[in-house]
């Protein structure tokens, strides 16, 4: 759709990237094909001097090289053709020709996501910048909580109050938390005068005072009351009116978007699909009641920052050159509690601000889990016509004859049914909601956000792209939307491991991108899909990189070229290429050295921990071991442990399955590093030895916060003396079995 005075969007290469990617990759992938061809030569050469624990170390690092080189390449489709995006909201129709849009908010645990941070997710979503009459928000409360009910019902209170000030104030922060945080200088525009918007703001303050205050006097009151648990529990749908009479709120008869509150049937015997069958369940519920052509997904913790994103989504939705095929556009995930140093590398920054470029010059970035603008037709994967034999489709979308009328988008819900007064309609939402609603159909398959890994984000968009559809990632100059990162390794590390085994699961499945998606899509597309299912194998070259040089170094053994051999600068070209293009990526992005820093920590001990559990758990899960398994992120904050995050210092505060590997690592290279060192000074062999020397000092150097937590700390973030003397002992097990078996 293209507006008088131009154009809805625009995408603009990204030149100077592209000359800069395209360039290292021909030099970088030139170089590892020199290491290839000298590494195989080892084994073709004949050498009197070779022996049988030499070889068996090459080989073995061989492998390890290729491996990573493989991973490498795959990388490498991301940072082919970034692009960017400019959109012109202004540009758009008239309000009344916009298309309406639901709002799905997903929760599951008040006692890990806090109901009032909820509530002003779902305000915010309220708030935004378009037609109220066209915006409906849908909460999922998949614990089946009162409290998240009640929440609901004082929000929807809250709202009323909160809108209008807004509106008339033109308001650009719409989360209440946030706005009374924030300075007030310069918030409010167009006020007729300072005292009216200060007055006004503090009413409105006031409210949202007593709205917190009467959300955790019920959290009180009703603590453990609950006949029902977050796993057993029956459906319940409410279009929410709030606790307030309507004749009390005369004063403000603005219209307000439509809040509807669903708790979704679960039982003990019924797989609920974790978030996707959540979010599957929503698609259905607002399928009979709004039935909106776009859907904004947001997880409760991440609030409406700024309200023009629906309005900017549009710009790409409804530009006619994009529509026919595009199935989302995907907004950058932010947050608004991560500290100037990040340690854990909470921002994302390599997928949010350099992957996501990349593939948006392909067909498009993964669906990200939230902040996304999805057309709901995209859902259904096939297009839904008149005249499909009403039987496929009850075997496709299940026996509601309701929500297979409003199937074809030439017939919208009535405004009564939106209202909730049809006790029909409650019957039908009850069905829709129901455990056993999807036996026998195709949900979670091929209609509706995918199952079969707890990464539903990552399936569904892998299978829509692979469908043909394309997407658009889309980041204005303000965050349109601010959430909550984990700021403690034990979070950071259980959420990573459940990434990257539902990522695993996909790579190790059928639909293994390298050869189901190859088939379906461009190739340079299925790699980025490729290397992101492929991402946790990354704990196979490293454990390899940690371990097989040190062990060879304590026992004398060189595996890497002599200081006086020309090859040794091919090992040291690959190595700083390589950390190179990392720190020009972080700085081009607008980060700093520091960032760069913690990236390489956080790999190498992602690398040797959840990326291990987690390719294993995939395993498991895959050969039925056991179930897949998914644990709603802690969003509630220990002052402790944020504060030790404020000033940059690690909480080793976590499991010994995960403490433990990074410890034992980090000693065998402390022992092979000071044991290298004396071995050079009393027998020499400096020549022969100095890579491996230098590769356990470059570990050393970036594992100083586990050393630090290991031998200097006495806070409680330490890690555990019990923890330390386990690792002592496996790695000296370690490097006695890994010498024996090299004699």
């Amino acid at each position: 759709m293209e507006h008088s005075s131009g154009p809805l969007n625009l995408c603009h290469v990204l030149t100077k990237s592209i000359i800069i990617n395209r360039t290292h990759m021909l030099v970088h992938a030139t170089a590892l094909s020199t290491l290839i061809y000298y590494r195989a030569s080892f084994f073709f050469s004949e050498s009197k001097s070779r022996d049988r624990a030499t070889t068996l170390a090459c080989l073995t690092m061989f492998l390890a090289e290729l491996g990573l080189s493989f991973l490498w390449l795959l990388s490498q489709a991301f940072r082919w053709r970034p692009v960017r995006r400019t959109a012109f909201p202004k540009r758009l129709p008239e309000d009344k020709e916009l298309p309406p849009i639901d709002v799905f908010v997903c929760t599951a645990d008040p006692d890990k996501e806090p109901t009032v941070d909820v509530m002003n997710t779902v305000v915010s979503a309220m708030a935004l910048d378009y037609p109220p009459e066209k915006l409906h928000v849908y909460l999922s409360d998949d614990g089946g909580s009162t409290l998240t009910l009640h929440g609901t019902r004082e929000a929807h209170d809250f709202a009323r109050w909160w809108l209008p000030f807004c509106k008339r104030y033109g308001i650009k922060t719409r989360c209440p938390k946030a706005f009374f945080k924030e300075e007030e200088d310069g918030e409010g525009i167009g006020m007729s005068s300072e005292n009216e918007f200060g007055s006004e703001k503090k009413i409105v303050k006031e409210k949202y005072e007593l709205f917190k205050e009467r959300v955790n006097e019920y959290r009180k009151r009703h603590r453990g009351d609950s006949s029902h648990t977050s796993r057993d529990h029956p459906p319940t749908i409410e279009v929410v009116r709030g606790n307030v009479p309507d004749e009390v709120m005369q004063a403000h008869q603005d219209p307000m978007p439509k809040l509807i509150y669903v708790s979704r049937e679960k039982r003990p015997s019924h797989h609920h699909h974790f978030k996707a069958g959540a979010l599957n369940v929503l698609l259905r519920v607002s399928g009979v009641m709004s039935n909106s052509p776009y859907i904004l997904v947001l997880d409760c913790d991440m609030y409406c920052n700024d309200p023009s994103s629906a309005r900017q989504a549009m710009c790409f939705h409804l530009d006619p050159r994009l529509s026919p095929s595009l199935m989302l556009v995907q907004f950058p995930q932010m947050f608004h509690n991560i500290s100037e140093n990040d340690i854990y590398d909470s921002k994302l920054r390599p997928y949010f601000w350099t992957c996501w470029y990349g593939m948006d010059g392909l067909k498009g970035p993964v669906l990200s889990g939230t902040c996304f603008y999805i057309k709901r037709e995209s859902l259904y994967r096939k297009p839904v016509q008149e005249g499909f034999d009403l039987m496929d489709l009850k075997k496709l979308f299940g026996h509601s004859n309701e929500f297979i009328k409003y199937l074809w988008q030439k017939e919208k819900p009535s405004k009564n049914t939106i209202a909730g007064d049809s006790a029909a309609l409650m019957k039908e939402t009850q069905l829709l909601t129901s455990c056993g609603y999807e036996n026998g159909t195709k949900w979670g398959q091929e209609v509706g956000f995918m199952y079969n890994s707890v990464v539903e984000d990552y399936f569904t968009s892998f299978t829509l792209h692979c469908k043909g559809w394309t997407s658009v990632f889309y980041t204005p100059s303000k965050p349109q939307f601010l959430g909550t990162a984990t700021t403690n390794l034990n979070d950071m590390l259980i959420q990573g491991m459940r990434w990257y085994s539902g990522l695993s699961q996909v790579g190790i499945s059928r639909f293994c991108p390298l050869i189901y998606g190859s088939l379906r899509m461009p190739i340079l597309q299925s790699m980025c899909y490729a290397e992101l299912s492929l991402l946790p194998l990354h704990c196979l070259p490293i454990c390899c990189f940690a371990t097989i040089p040190q062990i060879c170094l304590v026992n004398g053994i060189s595996i890497y070229p002599e200081v006086s051999s020309s090859y040794i600068m091919l090992f040291a070209f690959i190595f700083l290429s390589s950390l190179c293009k990392h720190l020009y990526e972080v700085v081009a992005s607008g980060h700093s050295v520091q960032t760069f820093l913690n990236e390489q920590r956080i790999w190498m001990i992602k690398s040797t921990t959840c990326y291990v559990y987690g390719t294993i758990d995939a395993i498991m899960t895959q050969i039925g071991m056991r179930r897949a398994s998914f644990l709603p992120t802690n969003k509630v904050d220990d002052d402790e442990q944020s504060k030790r995050y404020e000033m940059g210092i690690f909480d080793f505060q976590t499991s010994i399955m995960f403490l433990a590997p990074m410890a034992t690592l980090v000693i065998l290279n402390m022992a092979s590093f000071f044991g290298g060192v004396a071995r050079v000074l009393t027998l020499g062999g400096f020549d022969k030895l100095f890579m491996q020397i230098a590769l356990s000092l470059f570990v050393l150097v970036m594992s100083y916060p586990v050393i630090e937590a290991m031998v200097l700390r006495t806070d409680k973030g330490r890690i555990p003396r019990s923890v330390t003397i386990l690792s002592a002992f496996l790695s000296l097990v370690l490097l006695l079995l890994g010498s024996s078996f090299l004699m």
